[in-house]
């Protein structure tokens, strides 16, 4: 037990995926990060489950599917349904368990051996015990989650991220001789409010900004809630909002290079402490932001991909060299069956992710995989015969929404008596309009297809389109991808349909130990029994 790695997960939030020079994005944002992707596996193609706070963060604890541990909101900590989360598994596995940060799970802090708690607004669980911090604090909770027109009070040591560190290095320290360890360490930025102390404030002017390819000019092509999302930031912000997403993008991108110098301050501490060759870090984010893209910001409707393309990157031993790699798609629900499978330990009944190890490993690429002269590499990836390993990480799938139908204007639902905003003060952008309904998608072969329940449909060659500019849904020289690609997002939602309960007399459920689906090595989960009751 003692030989068994460290691990530290580090956990942004509504980090867009794309804006990173790694990435191809004009600005130099978080230059240490791309380098140290160099020394791990950085996924070109990795997406949230969900692109919602706590559905994402639940998902990533259980590796379930949001309509599966029922965890559809950012209001439903109560309802999350699993056998066992990672939590459990690592301390059972004889691991001291730690949060540094923002929860916003289904667990508690003092589920965690040690918990330090920092939110967005300043009195969220922060122990702001000097001056400087309380200062810091107070000009949070006045920003009522908008944009800030100034520098952040206090310089970097007041940040939150730049605490969450220290604190996590003072654990560690304190953790030396005492067995594996695991720290979440989640910071809660970028999210709004957006705002960034010196030197990072004007690092990215917002009048050197490179432009944004979606405007909202586009909204219309995207549905109508799409709309209505850019109608009610125009009532909060004002005759300004142009002015002021442009602050709020800079604000955005300086706060990336504040996280990249905190993620450079950590891992140099592990360093320091001996304990870089033992420990499996990754880093990601729970899911992204707008950034301008439309001429919106934040997060809302449906599932576009700058909402679901998330930052993954792995880094540790036993982890190969790899840097960028478009390799296949990895979702957060397969972080939890991917550390089971590097400690060795059982992955819980009713986990859905599949374990990714082979991918950090270097398993062939998907891309030099030889195909059949008569099939098109979408059709053959679409309807896999037997397909090994390589086809479990050939797809990525999400989902949205609580249920119901849509709330249309005719329903007379006011937003200010509904409580999505302060009376125009101020604007919650995940609100019953938004969440409503039901959505999913399916990412495959640098396509996105998405489905609404009413049958509305969307399909974007994002490899050429990564803003989804043009829906190519009715388009002829498309029919047969659309095809394939709803072939394939109706066999993903089957294979996600929850196994638990299991069934209570006779009947065992078949998974493979380590989730995946094509494998031929498929196995019986040995902890399921006849009249196994969940």
């Amino acid at each position: 037990m003692c030989n068994r790695p460290n691990i530290v997960i580090v956990m942004t939030d509504q980090q867009r995926a794309d804006l990173r020079r790694g990435c191809g994005y004009e600005l130099d944002t978080m230059p240490f990060l791309d380098r140290w992707a160099e020394g791990g596996v950085d996924f070109a193609r990795a997406y949230t489950p969900n692109p919602t706070c706590m559905p994402a963060r639940v998902s990533m604890f259980t590796g379930r599917y949001s309509q599966s541990h029922r965890v559809r909101t950012n209001h439903n900590a109560e309802d999350a349904l699993y056998t066992e989360d990672l939590l459990d598994v690592l301390k059972k596995a004889g691991y001291t368990t730690a949060l540094f940060g923002k929860n916003h799970s289904h667990r508690k802090p003092e589920d965690f051996d040690r918990a330090k708690l920092f939110g967005h607004l300043g009195y969220e669980g922060e122990e702001n015990t000097t001056p400087e911090e309380r200062e810091f604090a107070d000009f949070l909770r006045s920003t009522d989650h908008l944009e800030t027109h100034r520098p952040s009070p206090g310089g970097v040591t007041v940040q939150h991220p730049y605490r969450s560190v220290s604190d996590a290095l003072e654990f560690m320290d304190q953790m030396e001789g005492k067995g594996p360890f695991f720290a979440w360490i989640s910071f809660a930025e970028p999210h709004n409010p957006y705002q960034a102390p010196e030197p990072y404030y004007d690092l990215f002017p917002p009048e050197a900004l490179p432009p944004v390819k979606g405007k909202k000019e586009d909204l219309k092509g995207k549905g109508e809630r799409f709309v209505w999302l850019r109608q009610c930031w125009e009532k909060v912000l004002g005759e300004e909002i142009d002015e002021r997403i442009l602050r709020a993008r800079s604000n955005y991108l300086g706060m990336l290079r504040l996280i990249d110098d905190q993620m450079k301050r950590l891992t140099e501490g592990v360093r320091q402490r001996g304990l870089e060759e033992n420990t499996i870090f990754l880093y990601l984010s729970d899911h992204g932001d707008f950034a301008g893209e439309y001429d919106l910001i934040r997060k809302g409707t449906e599932l576009p991909d700058v909402l679901c393309h998330i930052p993954m990157i792995w880094r540790g031993p036993g982890i190969r060299s790899a840097g960028r790699v478009k390799d296949g798609y990895v979702s957060i629900v397969d972080i939890l069956p991917t550390i089971c499978d590097f400690l060795g330990i059982p992955v819980p009944f009713g986990c859905q992710g599949k374990s990714i190890r082979p991918l950090l490993e270097g398993c062939p690429p998907l891309e030099d995989r030889p195909l059949p002269e008569d099939r098109s590499p979408l059709g053959d990836r679409a309807f896999p015969e037997g397909g090994g390993a390589f086809c479990e990480y050939d797809r990525a799938f999400a989902e949205s929404g609580y249920g119901g139908l849509y709330w249309e204007e005719r329903d007379h639902l006011d937003p200010v008596t509904e409580g999505a905003t302060n009376g125009w003060k101020n604007f919650d952008c995940l609100n019953t309009w938004t969440q409503c309904g039901q959505v999913r998608a399916l990412w495959k072969d640098g396509y996105h297809i998405q489905l609404d329940m009413m049958g509305n449909g969307y399909l974007y060659h994002t490899d050429e389109d990564p803003s989804e500019l043009r829906n190519l849904w009715d388009e002829p020289d498309y029919a047969q991808i659309r095809a394939a690609l709803l072939a394939g997002l109706a066999a993903e939602m089957m294979k996600q349909t929850d196994v638990i309960p299991a069934p209570h007399y006779r009947y065992r459920v078949k998974v493979h130990p380590k989730g995946f689906w094509h494998a031929e090595d498929a196995a019986e989960d040995p902890g399921v029994r006849k009249g196994r009751d969940i």
